[in-house]
């Protein structure tokens, strides 16, 4: 493993110590041992978890109002973690690949796929700019697509009226002049 850059730090200072990097690296061995000796799905999950650690600060960063995410790991046959209701990191055939793939009514397709942690978060990244980025378009209506509703036009309710009483007076009419050229 490389070492991380100490930018920062002098070389006779001792470099300070993180507990979460060393919790990750220790998941990463424990998944990587457990992937060949024990059991493949437990090396997903464990992966999975080292994945959705990466997301935190990236979730950390969307607004408590937007209520379109909802993540977390599903331990079905297929281990998941769900992004949203349609994306979904889940690991490929080499159980060390990250599939980042989106559910359409066409079909699922492949948003990003690596061995690489930075690489998927980099793609939900921007999956999850541009789901926010959707939102917001279709909360604003712009004043040009608001339909202009004309009132309807004033009409006399006498004028129908006037044209039904002619009408019938002219029928009534008919008909008698009818009936009394066939009664002579």
């Amino acid at each position: 493993m490389s070492e991380p850059e100490t930018s920062g730090i002098h070389p006779g200072q001792p470099r300070p110590v993180r507990l979460r990097d060393a919790l990750l690296r220790a998941r990463i061995e424990a998944a990587d041992r457990t992937g060949v000796v024990v059991d493949l799905r437990d090396a997903e999950v464990a992966r999975l978890e080292i994945l959705n650690d990466a997301l935190d600060p990236l979730f950390a960063q969307v607004p408590d109002r937007i209520d379109l995410f909802d993540r977390g790991i599903s331990q079905g046959d297929t281990p998941r973690l769900w992004i949203d209701v349609v994306a979904h990191i889940v690991m490929g055939r080499d159980k060390r690949m990250y599939r980042f793939v989106q559910d359409t009514r066409f079909g699922r397709i492949v948003l990003a796929e690596s061995h690489d942690t930075v690489v998927i978060v980099e793609a939900v990244t921007d999956y999850v700019a541009r789901r926010m980025v959707e939102r917001e378009h279709a909360l604003v209506v712009p004043p040009e697509a608001k339909p202009e509703v004309a009132p309807p036009p004033r009409r006399s309710r006498l004028w129908p009226f006037v044209f039904g009483f002619v009408l019938g007076a002219a029928a009534l009419f008919g008909v008698a002049v009818v009936a009394a050229l066939r009664s002579w």
